[in-house]
């Protein structure tokens, strides 16, 4: 009862502040106590005068409000997408281990406000400055080209620069999650372990043909060849990645043994042209709807017998309508949809294919992320010099957020070996043939 009086008497008084400076300060430290009451997480947070509102001196991360214009739009427009556009203008910062910034998330999820409340932090919000200062969103968005797996959509995250993701990707240029011994193992020897491990379950043997659908940088198709001795044809829509992959192809003379096309998969030709098809990282950008025509492509290219291994990325609930699913879509990866791996089991079944082997991966995914970000971190100089702040940016917020949310578990990754259903498996009895001597 008292608090509902002290929230009465506030909204019924308006601040007599001559100064608006300090007016802004008064209503934005408010507006924060009150949306932070309760929270006892590693995140604190300052106001654009120096004041720390919340949180310790030496918290993992601290929220660094540059404009109280942030304040009045979070509360007049209840977007946590505009408080990831105001990070990508610089008009806050997340100084710190940007991972634990994602833990208020779950703060805000459960924070109630009554309708007086509200009311008072409405009245406090147009205490603030109306308009931001002038900045430029210098980011691409992605919402014009929300269609699945086009090359438009493909170009807006992949066609960024090759020479940006080689600033922190390993030396064999991989970009999906990697495969570690322990927590101390270096990303570059656990992408060499992935990339074996993937051939190790492919059971790939001399003079057979690989299809790698998504074949990125070339990576896993080049390793294939060089370790295991197939044929591999590499497809890819990324302009940028194909001219990478055919020119490393070129000078490490292999062009008799690896081909790299610049084609989708639904334009592949031909019936029973592969002994093994895989796909790593591209599933996602396939869209549910589109599950039973590139089940129903890869098992019509695959040969009796053959062996199809599917690595992508899931999660619990299937695509939602969400502040997360929004920004990820507008932003980072405009064709994105992500499925429950029961969904893509069960597309996969209905394709024809028998389910041999399926892991979870998410716990290397959280690790590879984490390397990422702070190679990135350490090269913000050259990244914003190829790519511009806002780029480095969104990808530093992009990959922190996924990371904690792999770690979390309500992201997964998995990797899912089939083989055409009703026919000989190409497998042995037993997995011990997956657990051999690393290629690290």
């Amino acid at each position: 009862m008292m608090q509902k009086k002290a929230i009465q008497n506030e909204f019924a008084e308006c601040p007599s502040k001559v100064d608006r400076d300090e007016m802004a300060t008064v209503a934005g430290r408010d507006i924060l106590e009150r949306l932070l009451a309760g929270y006892d997480g590693p995140v604190a947070v300052r106001l654009w005068n120096g004041e720390r509102i919340h949180g310790e001196a030496d918290a993992p991360c601290t929220i660094a409000v540059h404009h109280s214009s942030v304040l009045r739009h979070l509360v007049l427009h209840r977007d946590l997408v505009h408080l990831a556009e105001c990070y990508m203008a610089g008009d806050l910062d997340a100084e710190g281990d940007m991972e634990s910034l994602f833990d208020l998330t779950e703060h805000a999820r459960e924070l109630r406000l009554s309708g007086l409340e509200k009311l008072w932090m409405l009245r406090q919000a147009f205490c603030l400055p109306r308009q931001r200062p002038a900045g430029s969103l210098a980011v691409r968005d992605g919402k014009a080209v929300r269609c699945h797996n086009t090359k438009e959509s493909i170009a807006h995250h992949y066609d960024v620069s090759n020479e940006f993701y080689r600033l922190w990707l390993d030396p064999e240029m991989v970009y999906s999650c990697a495969y570690f011994r322990d927590n101390d193992q270096s990303i570059a020897e656990a992408q060499r372990d992935k990339l074996d491990y993937i051939c190790r379950k492919l059971r790939l043997e001399p003079g057979q043909q690989l299809l790698d659908i998504g074949c990125g940088w070339g990576a896993l198709a080049i390793w294939a060849v060089r370790h295991y001795g197939v044929q591999s044809h590499g497809i890819t829509l990324s302009e940028q990645q194909y001219r990478y992959a055919t020119e490393r192809v070129q000078r490490e003379g292999l062009a008799d043994r690896v081909t790299i096309e610049l084609r989708d998969y639904r334009e592949l030709s031909g019936e029973a042209c592969y002994d093994r098809v895989v796909s790593v990282g591209m599933f996602e950008h396939i869209g549910v709807a589109n599950f039973p025509l590139y089940f129903d492509t890869v098992k019509r290219v695959l040969n009796p017998g053959g062996l199809f291994l599917n690595h992508g990325i899931t999660n619990d609930t299937g695509w939602q309508d969400t502040p997360i699913t929004r920004f990820m879509n507008r932003y980072v990866f405009p064709d994105g949809e992500l499925a429950r791996i029961s969904t893509v089991e069960n597309a996969m079944e209905q394709a024809g294919f028998e389910i041999i082997d399926v892991e979870s991966l998410r716990r290397h995914y959280a690790l590879t992320l984490r390397h990422w970000v702070r190679v990135l971190e350490a090269h913000k100089q050259q990244a914003v010099a190829m790519v511009g702040e806002a780029t480095y940016r969104l990808w530093r917020l992009y990959m922190a957020g996924c990371a904690y949310y792999f770690d979390e578990g309500s992201t997964n990754v998995y990797q899912v070996l089939a083989a055409p259903a009703h026919q000989p498996l190409a497998t042995p009895l037993r997995r011990d043939d997956l657990y051999k001597q690393d290629a690290g």
